[in-house]
């Protein structure tokens, strides 16, 4: 019970305010530990009292001996029977309280809760990133970012923690202690701890800068690595594996470099270290031995200054891990921080609405977009789509098609221009809403490595049973999915499909994609390519499936195999990011265009236009 009450202190799945995590160090730690600041107070407090408790340890050893040697055995508890109970109890029931606190605050509530809070928040930042940011760069790289940060945050602020007070209660205390007893005993520890924080202060903030290089070197290693998991079949089909060997290696002797330069800083810190802690406990104990000669400090007093700085070397070496630790960790956060801390290219708009389709016109207005690039993809489009009608669009590779769907989706921003969906500007609408009533097949398909069901539930997630046997049917893909199995024995639609899709066959994968359409059932419909990887027999079977998919909705179909589109309603042909035709197969053939062209080409004159359309 006790340890469900810690575990809740912490919620690991409070929702942030959706802004971007601050770009600098000090602000993005503050960002995340501001949300639990009442927890990490009461650990300050909690770490003052166990630093003390410890501390008094050392003192009681050095009285423990004075009063033994003050006082006759037979008369040594009635004399000091109190201050020893006293001693018992902290000993006994203070210390074992205040640590056992402290565990519970740091191991049930911090540890797993905040770390897992710092990468929920990570990912729901950057899982709304732009489809741009996630082409430029490794996915196993953005992984490995959000999962160490989380990590490496937390880990250094419990450090931090731990850290503070052990310096300040252990030094400070030890020096009133040393003082006390001659002042001359606290001289050795005081310039014991300015040589200390010179070392620190010298071999730190390098640490911290290779650090930060070399946690960069492992997240490239990361995103090489997995980019060779997750493109496997290439890589066996061009029997390069040697090829891929070579580029993970160089990846990796990079990052084994890198690493060899932080530690040789860390190996030079610790021997720094070590030599100052061995002058710290000659110097103090010969000093405390000579005092004693002269009858200037007690025989209790050697106790507790040789005993207390052999703990301070122990400690010191126990801080300059701890503090090289924390900025090994505030490293690999600067590290993620690089990915994590970057703006949306495309944001919902303050005070943006959900899109309500309810005729389905899309109307294109001098649409403009390059990616960024100088020089035209599309350049001044316009175009109407009537509601309900179906178009196709044609035109050679390069000629703006897909970016054409793209910008519709939003997937990314226009750079001039402005597209409406019944009448309302989809830069106005919120981009979950404005996919929402949207379908899309695309020529790509790529399936989530979870179960068939899970992959068709995407389409509509509280569809019923016979609403997904339905889509199913239609689309033809139960001639398939009944004999699915995995390799755990998962069968039909418990089958998991593996990653993007690899266990299905091309064909099957656009059956299962065309049925999470039919499931989702939205308004406007894109097929782009739908049956490209379908066999001429399998594509004729799910025509009809296709037909009644698009029935009463407004579709935008691009095909480069033209006879696949020669029967919608009308073709609009682009070229260089421009429509340059548009009318129907047979207008476009008679007016012998680009269309005309094209379809010579792919016929090779043999098959007449009236043909096609039988």
């Amino acid at each position: 019970m006790i340890f469900r009450w810690f575990e809740s202190l912490i919620d690991a799945f409070k929702d942030p305010v959706d802004t971007m995590p601050p770009k600098s160090v000090g602000r993005f730690y503050m960002f995340y530990l501001a949300q639990v600041w009442p927890v990490f107070a009461v650990a300050v407090v909690v770490g003052f009292a166990v630093a003390l408790v410890e501390v008094s340890l050392f003192g009681f050893i050095g009285s423990i001996v004075d009063m033994a040697k003050g006082a006759p055995a037979k008369d040594f508890f009635a004399l000091h029977g109190r201050e020893l109970l006293w001693m018992g109890f902290v000993a006994l029931v203070l210390r074992p309280v205040f640590i056992g606190l402290h565990d519970m605050l740091m191991n049930q509530a911090v540890v797993p809760s905040l770390t897992n809070r710092i990468r929920w928040q990570n990912h729901r930042y950057v899982i709304r990133q732009s489809l741009g940011f996630f082409q430029n760069d490794y996915a196993g790289r953005i992984a490995n970012r959000i999962m160490q940060t989380g990590a490496s945050l937390r880990e250094s602020a419990v450090q931090i923690v731990d850290a503070i007070w052990y310096v300040a209660i252990y030094t400070g205390s030890a020096i009133v202690m040393f003082a006390k007893a001659d002042v001359w005993l606290a001289a050795p520890l005081v310039v014991w701890l300015f040589a200390y924080v010179g070392t620190l202060y010298f071999f730190i903030p390098r640490t911290r800068q290779r650090s930060w290089l070399a946690s960069e070197a492992r997240s490239k290693l990361m995103g090489r690595i997995v980019d060779g998991y997750s493109n496997i079949l290439t890589l066996k089909l061009f029997a390069h594996t040697q090829r891929e060997e070579r580029y993970v290696a160089d990846a990796m002797a990079e990052q084994t470099e890198k690493l060899r330069g932080m530690t040789r800083l860390t190996t030079a810190m610790d021997a720094t270290i070590t030599t100052l802690n061995g002058f710290l406990i000659v110097g103090t104990s010969a000093l405390a031995v000579w005092l004693w000669s002269q009858g200037k400090v007690t025989v209790g007093a050697i106790a507790l200054c040789t005993g207390l700085v052999i703990r301070i070397n122990n400690m010191s070496g126990w801080i300059m891990w701890v503090v090289n630790g924390i900025f090994e960790n505030v490293g690999s956060v600067q590290d993620g921080m690089t990915t994590i801390s970057q703006p949306r290219a495309v944001q919902d708009r303050e005070g943006a609405m959900p899109l309500e389709v309810v005729a389905g016109e899309v109307r294109f207005e001098d649409v403009h977009f390059h990616y960024g690039k100088q020089g035209g993809v599309i350049s001044g489009l316009n175009l109407v789509v009537r509601p309900g009608e179906k178009i196709g669009l044609v035109g050679p590779s390069g000629a703006g098609k897909s970016t054409l769907v793209n910008v519709m989706l939003r997937l990314y921003d226009l750079e001039g221009g402005h597209i409406r969906i019944d009448g309302k500007d989809i830069a106005q609408v919120t981009q979950e809403s404005l996919r929402s009533q949207i379908g899309v097949v695309t020529q790509d398909t790529s399936l989530l490595h979870r179960s068939v069901r899970d992959n068709l539930l995407y389409g509509r997630p509280d569809a019923s049973e016979s609403q997904l046997t339905e889509a199913i049917r239609k689309a033809r893909a139960d001639e398939f999915i009944p004999t699915l199995i995995d390799g755990e024995g998962r069968l039909a639609l418990d089958a998991h499909v593996g990653e993007r899709g690899v266990k299905l066959s091309g064909g099957q994968r656009q059956r299962i994609a065309i049925a999470r359409v039919l499931l989702k059932d939205a308004p406007i419909l894109v097929l782009d390519e739908a049956t490209s990887a379908l066999d001429s027999e399998v594509e004729a079977a799910i025509q009809e499936s296709l037909e009644v998919l698009m029935e009463g909705k407004t579709v935008i179909a691009i095909a480069h195999r033209l006879s696949t589109i020669a029967r919608m309603d009308r073709l609009v042909v682009m070229d260089k990011g421009r429509v340059v035709e548009t009318g129907t197969h047979a207008e476009l053939i008679t007016h012998g265009g680009l269309y005309a062209r094209l379809w010579q080409r792919q016929t090779g004159g043999f098959v007449a236009a009236d043909d096609a359309l039988v």
